[in-house]
């Protein structure tokens, strides 16, 4: 009969006691949430109802402890009876987060539950324990002097104790009483306890108080430790992925990495070697639960980013060419207008009931979520480690708009194709604007994300070690955009201010001055700051010395005759004997004017750069012009050059470049020998620009005021190179020199009306144009000497 009742009643509770666990589970869920909002609204109810906090916490860890010890030994399945399903409880996370915050509601407010129940032990439980003793009849002297202590020790507490940080409350010593005082009471053949029930009721009641006031802390760990979830850790982990992907559950997902730090209370003093394992478990799943928290958060705001990219692109001018040759079109087909068919950027926010949600509202609805959970605590204490969950989202955010940034450039070396600098900004500052918005959510300084990754941009590469925004423009204008000018096809347009195409459309693989233009590079320059143009800067000066380096080559090996020119340039025919002799008279120009194409972009960069500071930086900007305007000694001129240079500002002579001669690769030579060589080079260039009066490119175009071939550019090279060259000569004579260089290129230029051939003299006024600008352009030179 018995064992009949024992399978009745086996077979009952594996039928019906997960569905009743499950009931229970879900009545707490709600019960610690309603008891969360009104202790954390009303922290003074926490002295009189602590008794129900613990109970709770009590129940809801007894019902956990379950639902683990059955997961992982579940009885036979009997019947149709779903009872999986009740072990697998998705709603967890939520009774594990209402239960945190109870304990961390009873931590923050230990000083008002300890104030309410020293007012209750003095105030109560003294006087009530004082008037039973006196009608009470104890039978021994010894378990009066107990009760005498314990009513005295309880009559002697003060509220000023509470509040002075130096004192600290024990009452071991009078639970030991009572013990002692049960044990006493209760032996023998005549125990008085069993008649003296208020009595132990009373000194129970007294002992609870005492925990209240002392022993706040294991209370907490005596009702709502957790730390069995240690040796259930798939369970575990299982529960943490579940609560992950379960968006209704994610903001108590911070409940997981909270019970890591119970882990430590399992440990005990008769098994040490447990100790170090369990140490480490903690550590490593705390880690992997808020790095996996980070990372589910660092993806929902980056496929936010990657669509609000997208929305801000469709708003570029560029997407309106489209419909405008779709108006036209209709237009010149049928003269009635039907209406068009595309959709316009914006009609995304329009909606028709706000029932209908978008796959971007249930993304901010996780992300919110999601922030919320690792928002909670600042800190989580885990043994002596302290993790903070914000850092974790911090540093995934930086790592991720650092590689966002890096595939926005969008750079292909196979191709040589590049994103447009405006473009780029556009897409830059939209990501940013949802960055910023991830501070509603968080309390995380993303200013300190911005501030280290655009920082790193600037650089020639980022703490991984991985190209930037500035290495990657830095190597396209340098290595693809001047080659391909100096190739021909474009030009350098001084109305336009940029760079400009002059073969038809589709001939080569870009439009130059959709890279050039002010418009473009002001927003390279704020994509890049003053640090990443001295890196684009450092780069064009590598370019020029790598010239000049070739053109001293080439003045040394035509030496003599240079010397006769310059000696004879009075004497024209003996100019024109010299002058055939001349070796490499075409690879002088060219690189000459590779150098002035190369001074000239770095001018429209230094323009762009100046322009961004003084709107971004109007005071700073202003001061350092004052300073370039009104320099002292050279030594100072010299400094206040370089910070003019760094800000974007021009000096009669180039403080970057005359660096970079200044560090010329190769021996040295002697000052006055490196001298002769600049005066030769000056030399070689004057004699050979009546040359460029046969080449068919070295037509001047009046739209772009300048010549096919770039040739206006050498105006720039002129007054720059030999400014710098012969101010490195010491003879602080470029006025002089660059006078010279004006008298023999001049008497050049007017043989030309003596050349007999036709071709000869083919493009003679665009070169006397050259004439003209290469004085225009000169700080050092003026119109009446022409």
């Amino acid at each position: 009969k018995k064992v009949g009742e024992v399978k009745e009643c086996y077979n009952t509770a594996v039928t019906t006691a997960a569905a009743n666990h499950r009931e229970r589970r879900k009545f707490l869920r709600t019960a610690l949430k309603e008891l969360v909002l009104i202790c954390s609204d009303q922290p003074g109810l926490l002295g009189p109802k602590a008794l129900f906090v613990f109970m709770g916490l009590c129940f809801s860890r007894d019902e956990i402890y379950w639902l683990l010890r059955h997961n992982e030994n579940p009885p036979p399945r009997q019947g149709k009876v779903k009872l999986q399903e009740d072990l697998v409880d998705r709603y967890l996370p939520e009774l594990l987060f209402h239960m945190e915050e109870l304990r961390s509601l009873v931590r923050k407010y230990s000083q008002v539950i300890q104030r309410y129940y020293v007012q209750y032990l003095a105030g109560y439980d003294a006087v009530a324990l004082a008037q039973m003793i006196q009608n009470t009849a104890v039978t021994s002297e010894e378990d009066n002097v107990l009760l005498s202590s314990i009513c005295q020790k309880i009559s002697e507490l003060s509220v000023d104790n509470v509040e002075d940080p130096d004192h600290v409350f024990d009452f071991l010593g009078l639970r030991l009483d009572w013990g002692r005082l049960q044990s006493y009471l209760s032996s023998g053949k005549n125990p008085v306890l069993a008649q003296q029930k208020d009595l132990a009721a009373l000194l129970n009641t007294v002992s609870f108080h005492t925990r209240m006031v002392d022993n706040l802390d294991e209370m907490i760990i005596e009702t709502s430790d957790l730390s069995l979830f240690c040796f259930y850790s798939k369970f575990f982990e299982d529960n943490f992925q579940m609560c992950l992907e379960f968006p209704a559950q994610n903001r108590f997902i911070i409940a997981f990495p909270l019970i890591c730090g119970h882990f430590s209370n399992i440990t005990n003093e008769l098994c040490p070697e447990e100790r170090i394992h369990i140490r480490e478990r903690s550590l490593s799943v705390i880690n992997l639960f808020l790095d996996e928290m980070s990372k589910e958060a660092k993806n929902i705001i980056t496929t936010v980013c990657d669509e609000q990219c997208t929305l801000s692109d469709r708003l570029l001018p560029k997407h309106c060419a489209p419909m405008i040759a779709q108006v036209v079109n209709k237009k010149k087909r049928d003269k009635t207008p039907k209406k068009l068919e595309f959709e316009k950027p914006g009609w995304e926010s329009y909606r028709k009931t706000r029932e209908d949600l978008t796959t971007m509202d249930k993304l901010h609805m996780a992300l919110t979520e999601l922030c919320y959970a690792i928002n909670y605590c600042a800190t989580i204490s885990v043994w002596e480690y302290t993790f903070a969950p914000r850092e974790y989202l911090h540093q995934h955010l930086e790592t991720r708009f650092s590689r966002a940034l890096a595939g926005m450039v969008m750079y292909s070396p196979e191709t040589s194709e590049i994103a447009k600098p405006s473009e780029l900004l556009n897409s830059v500052k939209a990501y940013m604007n949802v960055l910023q918005c991830v501070e509603n959510y968080v309390n995380i300084d993303i200013t300190r994300v911005f501030n280290n990754v655009l920082l790193q941009q600037t650089q020639q590469s980022d703490s991984a070690g991985e190209p930037t925004i500035a290495s990657r423009y830095t190597q396209w204008y340098s290595d693809v955009l001047l080659r391909r000018v100096s190739a021909g096809h474009i030009c350098f347009s001084n109305t336009l201010r940029s760079f400009v195409s002059l073969s038809a459309e589709g001939a080569i693989p870009f439009n130059a001055e959709e890279f050039t233009d002010p418009t473009e590079l002001r927003s390279l320059a704020e994509l890049l700051g003053p640090y990443g143009i001295k890196l684009l800067n450092e780069t064009l000066m590598w370019h020029i010395q790598s010239q000049v380096t070739e053109l001293r080559k080439l003045v040394l090996l035509n030496k003599e005759i240079l010397i006769a020119l310059r000696t004879n340039f009075d004497k024209p025919d003996i100019m024109k004997e010299l002058f055939k002799r001349l070796q490499n008279v075409d690879s002088v120009l060219q690189r000459m004017t590779i150098i002035g194409v190369i001074l000239c972009f770095r001018e429209l960069i230094q323009d762009a750069l100046s322009t961004q500071l003084e709107e971004r930086i109007p005071f700073l900007t202003s001061s350092i012009k004052d300073f370039h305007c009104h320099a002292g000694s050279p030594h100072e001129s010299s400094l206040v050059a370089e910070l003019a240079c760094a800000s974007g500002y021009s000096s009669k002579v180039d403080p970057a470049l005359l660096a970079t001669l200044r560090q010329t690769p190769g021996p040295k030579v002697e000052t006055d020998e490196e001298y002769l060589t600049s005066c030769l080079l000056m030399v070689f260039t004057a004699v050979s620009i009546p040359k460029l009066a046969r080449s068919e490119s070295s037509t001047y175009q009046a739209q772009l005021e300048g010549h096919s071939n770039n040739i206006h550019c050498l105006a720039m090279a002129v007054n720059q190179l030999l400014g710098c060259l012969f101010s490195l000569g010491g003879h602080d004579d470029i006025e002089d020199r660059l006078k010279e260089f004006l008298a023999l290129a001049s008497s050049s230029l007017l043989r030309l009306g003596q050349e007999g051939a036709r071709e000869d003299i083919r493009n003679r006024e665009s070169v006397y144009i050259l004439l003209h600008q290469i004085v225009q352009v000169s700080p050092f030179l003026s119109m009446d000497l022409l």
